[in-house]
């Protein structure tokens, strides 16, 4: 189930914030990009923000293992 925008405005701003970091970690960890400091994490977390708000990133809930996870719209889009 994908969770529109306009859902996660409301959610607390740290709990957004903690879903970003993960998303962004797991983007680190795929490109074996060895440090990101503290000025290219909050570089990171204001780009993810935006491309949400484009609807170039979704945010899925996966109803079977209950997990929520920030994914490329075109990866969701695949068959």
């Amino acid at each position: 189930m994908l969770i529109p925008y306009e859902s996660l405005q409301a959610l607390d701003p740290d709990t957004l914030e903690n879903l970003i970091k993960e998303f962004i970690y797991r983007q680190v960890e795929d490109l074996n990009i060895s440090q990101l400091d503290d000025a290219k994490m909050t570089e990171a977390i204001a780009l993810c923000k935006r491309r949400l708000a484009k609807g170039e990133l979704m945010v899925e809930y996966s109803e079977d293992d209950e997990s929520v996870a920030i994914k490329d719209k075109e990866q969701l889009l695949k068959p």
